[in-house]
């Protein structure tokens, strides 16, 4: 199986479990690719098997899986790489939460044999693109997670005239606003009062980030929806970000989110249900009588 491997920098604590991951890939025979950021901490002796580097995504031809070695940062900074090849990207998490990168420590060994027999299915996950009157992030004007409007500084509010496939929504007297995907749902979205949405159900939510008035709350919309924005303030830059990356733009750009042509698919693995992450990672539902 050729895969394709890029990670975070690691202590000395970790290193011999990254050391433990990449000799289950060599005894499997997998034919590796390492990101060039990532084999910077991949010395000998602790990393014995061979691979070879990639610099850039254009280079991850004929991969038939990727492996996200971190936390969630990881795991959306790896889909900056897939791009559009809809690579299967398996996350395993050497982070804290972890709920895109599902994959703990404890699991890591039998997850990867499951992987190597084919015991798995993929998560297709829909993206969000940004459409701009001028470029701000050049090929990766997508997110998995989300799209955010905000204020640059500490200063007065900004006001954000929202439409829907070109009929007006609202205008947002807010810090911010959110479009965020079902698969971010359940990050910066719920933090700011938004519902958690199950990733196959085809929707946007758009949630407001410290909205000035108390009469305005998040919206779900289908996911066909073109959503378009014109944001005014005392401030002439706001900025925009995408997952987590971010860039300051001018009050007179003109911004359109809607669905991308393509999807991220997650590796799912039997003991790695979304109802049963939910429960795990957010504790959801929590009840004592259960």
């Amino acid at each position: 199986m050729r895969i394709a491997v890029h990670g975070k920098e690691f202590n000395r604590e970790s290193a011999p479990f990254i050391s433990r991951i990449f000799e289950i890939l060599a005894r499997n025979n997998a034919e590796l690719t390492v990101s060039s950021k990532f084999s910077q901490y991949l010395k000998k002796p602790l990393i014995k098997s061979e691979f070879q580097i990639y610099h850039s995504g254009a280079e991850l031809t004929n991969i038939q899986l990727f492996l996200s070695i971190g936390g969630d940062g990881t795991l959306l900074e790896s889909i900056t790489h897939i791009g559009k090849s809809e690579i299967p990207v398996l996350g395993i998490n050497t982070g804290r939460l972890g709920f895109l990168a599902t994959i703990s420590k404890e699991e890591t060994e039998k997850a990867l044999q499951n992987l190597f027999e084919g015991a798995y299915t993929l998560d297709k996950r829909a993206v969000l693109k940004l459409e701009t009157d001028k470029d701000i992030f050049g090929s990766l004007n997508f997110g998995l997670n989300d799209f955010t409007v905000m204020k640059k500084d500490s200063s007065a509010m900004i006001t954000i005239h929202t439409y829907i496939d070109g009929e007006f929504l609202n205008s947002y007297w807010a810090d911010g606003i959110i479009v965020s995907t079902p698969t971010g749902s359940t990050g910066y979205s719920l933090s700011c009062g938004g519902p958690l949405i199950f990733p196959r159900s085809g929707n946007f939510v758009i949630t407001p980030v410290s909205p000035h008035n108390l009469t305005v709350r998040p919206i779900v919309v289908a996911d066909s929806s073109e959503i378009t924005f014109q944001v005014e303030g005392r401030s002439k830059h706001f900025l925009v970000s995408l997952d987590s990356r971010m860039s300051s733009v001018s009050s007179s750009i003109k911004l359109k989110v809607k669905k991308a042509d393509f999807k991220v698919h997650l590796v799912q693995l039997e003991s790695n249900q979304y109802f049963k992450t939910l429960r795990q990672k957010l504790n959801w539902g929590l009840d004592i009588r259960n």
